[in-house]
């Protein structure tokens, strides 16, 4: 039999007693901890999808992208609709039509206030494939749009949190509604593909210029660049030190030219896991 102490056996409680109390406080403090760490810290809720309906209308929006695409503009396109109704669309051309406010968003919004005779548009939504810059967000507010979606992130000039956060300003006296990434991959790719092309093209043109044709490009170990191999099309030059030195020289400048003929948007080649944005700047 244990030995029970003198003040245990005052009171008549065991030491048994005691630790079995202590144990069970124990076990009511873990349990109650954990029932507070559960209501402190809830099940973050799933991410709701993309709907049907956003879907089909960003839809809309890519093929006015394709239009300017055909046009050599950068692209970008929009849809501007209320409830189920397409009220207007437009695609990207500063550069043909010489303004530069001839974003989607502003040739849709201009369009769709021409066709309800009414500057203010309450009720609509807008969908770009690309996220407004801070002049179209401007726009996009002072004809009291509703919702806007965007499709790709724009690094470079995004009004809607990727450089700044237009719409989430409180002392604004209108707040539209934004929802971003819908059809991302896609709008991005788009984009992407683009100006890759363009780049393809300016380097060809600036080749041809000079009397020469590129070959398979080679990344140079150095600087993670892809150089461009060139090659003349001139007939061989005569043997002599001099005509050589010339050519060798004439060779160098047109590799240098090649090299520096992208445009602003050209970067390093990625490493795995540091891919660069894609260049979306229009």
């Amino acid at each position: 039999m244990p030995p029970i102490d003198a003040e245990s056996a005052n009171t008549g409680v065991s030491n048994a007693d005691v630790t079995g109390a202590a144990g069970a406080a124990v076990t009511g403090d873990a349990n109650e901890a954990a029932s507070a760490t559960s209501a402190i810290s809830p099940a973050l809720p799933e991410p709701s999808p993309v709907s049907e309906r956003d879907l089909r209308f960003m839809a809309l929006a890519q093929a006015a992208a394709e239009e300017a695409r055909a046009a050599g503009e950068v692209p970008v396109g929009a849809v501007l609709v209320r409830g189920d109704e397409v009220i207007a669309k437009g695609f990207n051309h500063p550069i043909g039509a010489h303004d530069p406010s001839a974003h989607a968003e502003m040739v849709a919004l201009r369009a769709a206030a021409l066709s309800l005779g009414n500057y203010r548009l309450p009720g609509c939504e807008l969908y770009v494939t690309l996220e407004p810059c801070l002049m179209c967000a401007g726009a996009i507010m002072h004809a009291r749009i509703a919702r806007v979606v965007f499709g790709a992130r724009d690094p470079k000039t995004g009004a809607c949190g990727s450089v700044v956060d237009a719409f989430a300003n409180p002392l604004l006296n209108h707040h539209t509604t934004v929802s971003g990434g819908v059809c991302e991959a896609e709008c991005g790719a788009a984009l992407k593909s683009f100006f890759a092309e363009r780049r393809r093209a300016s380097r060809e043109a600036r080749a041809a210029a000079r009397g020469v044709t590129q070959a398979d490009g080679q990344e140079d170990r150095g600087t993670g660049r892809t150089v461009t191999a060139v090659t003349s099309n001139a007939p061989p030059a005569a043997t002599s030190g001099a005509t050589t030195e010339a050519a060798d020289t004439a060779q160098s400048a047109a590799t240098s030219a090649a090299e520096s003929a992208a445009d602003f948007t050209t970067q390093p080649t990625a490493q795995p896991g540091n891919e660069p944005p894609p260049a979306t700047s229009r």
